[in-house]
This record gives structure tokens, C-alpha cells and sequence, in this order.
């Protein structure tokens, strides 16, 4: 934990821990919001994912981009840590594989901002029940 030497280090943690709860605030109403969902299983951490969603909060905040950013569990690729998923509003889900600092201030200057595809996307290889059944 950080040790408090002057009443700027005080603001400083203030502001901190209050960016924190607006972010909890937004997650509670998240229509019309950019949603990143990290992958933070064992994987993903020892890949570094911890550093790709910290990088992630702090880079949509100073751009003014109103997104939630959430940890979850393992999203099943593995063989592609760190991942993380991209929903933008009205838009399907994307998945993002190798995702470092790198290609994560790519993913939020083309895709967040300008919706334009970049590589690293895992292709869905799945469907739902309801897509599956005969009608």
C-alpha cells in the first residue's frame, strides 16, 4: 500500500479510488457504454492481462471514451492470452487475441473510436442453441 507523506498524495488517492467508483456506478447501467470484458484467469494473469486492463482504464479515461472495463474469468483461448472482449454498442461482441499494450492502444484508436477492424480477432467458433435449431 502506498504511504501518504503530504496532503497531495491524500487528493491524489482520492481521486483515484473515486474514478473507481464511478466506474462500478457506470457498470450498473451499461446501455449505450463501450463494454471490455479482460480475461483474468491464471492464464491470462501470467500472460499479462492485469497490465493490459489497468493500460486499458487508464487510456479510455484520459480519451474521454465512456466505457466499462470488467475483469472475467477464462474465456477459453488460452492459446491466445491475454484476451479481451470489445461491445460496442449495437454491435456484436469481438474478441481480441495477444492483446499487449501495443495492441491494445490500437484496438481503442481503430476499432473503439473509428470502428475499423484490426488484426487479432478470434473468430466465433460457435453458435447458440437457438441459432442451431430446425425449424
Amino acid at each position: 500500500m502506498t504511504k501518504i507523506k503530504s496532503l497531495a498524495d491524500l487528493k491524489k488517492m482520492k481521486e483515484e479510488f473515486q474514478s473507481k467508483i464511478a466506474l462500478r456506478e457506470k457498470s450498473d447501467k451499461p446501455e449505450g457504454r463501450v463494454i471490455v470484458k479482460v480475461a483474468m484467469a491464471t492464464c491470462g494473469i501470467a500472460s499479462g492481462a492485469k497490465e493490459v486492463m489497468e493500460y486499458m482504464m487508464e487510456e479510455l479515461d484520459k480519451r474521454n471514451i465512456d466505457a466499462i472495463v470488467r475483469q472475467t474469468g477464462c474465456m477459453g483461448y488460452c492459446y491466445a492470452e491475454p484476451t479481451i472482449e470489445v461491445n460496442l454498442p449495437g454491435n456484436e461482441p469481438v474478441v481480441f487475441g495477444y492483446v499487449d499494450t501495443k495492441k491494445a492502444d490500437e484496438i481503442i484508436e481503430k476499432y473503439i473510436r473509428n470502428q475499423e477492424l484490426v488484426d487479432g480477432i478470434i473468430p466465433v467458433n460457435y453458435q447458440t442453441i437457438e441459432n442451431n435449431k430446425e425449424e
